[in-house]
């Protein structure tokens, strides 16, 4: 409805300058989602993606970045649709780092044909981590025993309930070092260019915005406003682009829908969990 009633505003009374759409990708990356909890992926974020390149006069896309990463996959999907988005609509693309963009965050972050950091932002991370619990002798302690029946003999690998493997742990290994050498690769063909030569680059470790603009994770330091200003003059605006909205306001229709009371039960529960795995990834950074 904005857009339809800017175009019926003579020009000479529209506001000057250039107009950069932002998007804010924040959060835990993870697929699915709740009322309780929205999740960052492609599916939440996609309408807002295609909004702010799809704003024609508008030269570049700001993209604004606070997560501590997540789903490898969700990181690569929305890291593939920014790039697709970018080349179809000539779009360029400026990344502009928040507290964090580490692991899949930092994935997402390359997307962008500048990396804009604080110096205080955290960046990198560049590897893969996967974390559960075992409750092998919690079914003992409280009388219940466990059956499971199997049509393949891996079918149960990783099993929680069951004691730990030495051939289960080495098959998760081998998978995370697959998905660890296509970060590396993804990173090296956007950033080669810049990276420094250190051994701890793709270890896992993690970076303040200062450090990381040495190492080459980051092109310079500095807020949104004030580069958008620097870039395309003092009267350039910038324009957040958020979720789609129905015709009275609401969030349309989607994930977070309430339903029956079980399914509410159901999400409070999942939400629960969600929010302590949250709590986790941001943990590991301090915050």
């Amino acid at each position: 409805m904005a857009d339809i009633l800017k175009r019926l505003v003579p020009k000479r009374f529209q506001k000057k300058g250039v107009v950069i759409p932002v998007v804010r990708l924040h959060g835990p990356i993870m697929s699915g989602g709740s009322r309780f909890r929205p999740a960052l992926n492609l599916s939440s974020i996609a309408g807002q993606l295609e909004k702010a390149f799809g704003m024609k006069d508008s030269p570049a896309v700001a993209l604004s970045i606070n997560s501590p990463g997540g789903s490898p996959v969700q990181s690569r999907m929305i890291y593939d649709r920014i790039r697709a988005l970018a080349e179809e609509k000539n779009k360029r693309v400026l990344v502009f780092v928040e507290d964090v963009a580490a692991s899949g965050g930092y994935m997402i972050a390359i997307a962008g044909d500048e990396i804009i950091a604080d110096a205080t932002s955290i960046v990198g991370s560049i590897g893969v981590v996967s974390g559960g619990f075992g409750f092998p002798e919690l079914l003992k302690k409280i009388g219940v025993e466990r059956r499971v029946y199997t049509a393949g003999e891996n079918k149960v690998i990783l099993d929680p309930f069951q004691p730990e493997k030495e051939s289960d742990i080495e098959y998760l290994k081998t998978l995370q070092l697959e998905i660890h050498e296509i970060f590396i690769d993804m990173v090296k063909a956007r950033r080669g260019g810049q990276l420094a030569d250190d051994p701890a680059l793709f270890s896992g470790l993690f970076w303040t915005g200062r450090k990381g603009l040495e190492l080459g994770l980051v092109d310079r330091l500095g807020g949104m406003r004030e580069e958008i200003k620097t870039r395309y003059g003092k009267d350039a605006r910038l324009e957040l682009v958020g979720a789609q909205k129905g015709l009275f306001g609401r969030r349309a229709p989607g994930i977070g829908a309430f339903g029956s009371v079980d399914q509410i039960a159901a999400q409070a529960v999942a939400g629960l969990a969600e929010t302590l795995e949250e709590k986790a990834l941001w943990g590991r950074y301090g915050l």
